[in-house]
């Protein structure tokens, strides 16, 4: 495996270590940011049965983003050998596009990382990534529903933003 690689490796574990661990944190502020961008986006018929709806999305979603960065299943989410495929299909599901975000993760992790790095400086490496790169690909998704505001994009920007705020 390339160090690349290992260090990818270790930044989704990072990722995964600390949405694991503030569960409850993200939970709180999911509820606070949902709130808030109903009222600031101005989403009409918005009750309570749809805000539960749209938080309980938001909530599947934080399960679904610890479980791809579950450092036992990353190499079946992040593997490039079908990388044209799941890319094609991505792009199919996504209303973002994350390429570009990941393609510059990925050009960080070659440029920041040296030949045989021991555990601890995939770690280091790791955490001085999510500091400047953030969680991917939260980004993405960010700007994307900044640009264009959508109800059904929601779920995805409240997790993007909640987890931001968490993992730094």
């Amino acid at each position: 495996m390339s160090e690349t690689k290992l260090v990818l490796n270790a930044y989704y574990e990072t990722l995964h270590e600390r949405l694991e661990s503030n569960r409850g944190v993200l939970a709180a502020r999911i509820e606070e940011l949902l709130k808030q961008e109903v009222v600031k986006g101005g989403f009409a018929d918005f009750d309570n049965d749809k805000y539960a709806a749209y938080r309980d999305a938001c909530l599947a979603f934080v399960e679904e983003r610890i479980e791809t960065y579950n450092p036992v299943g990353i190499q079946y989410t992040f593997d490039r050998i079908r990388a044209k495929e799941a890319r094609e299909l991505e792009l199919q599901l996504d209303w973002y596009d994350s390429s570009a975000e990941f393609d510059a993760l990925v050009r960080a992790v070659r440029d920041k990382t040296e030949a045989e790095l021991t555990e601890q400086g995939m770690r280091e490496l790791a955490d001085e990534l999510i500091k400047e790169y953030g969680a991917f690909p939260d980004k993405s998704i960010i700007s994307a529903y900044e640009a264009g505001p959508a109800l059904s994009k929601l779920p995805d920007y409240i997790v993007a933003r909640a987890t931001e705020e968490v993992i730094r």
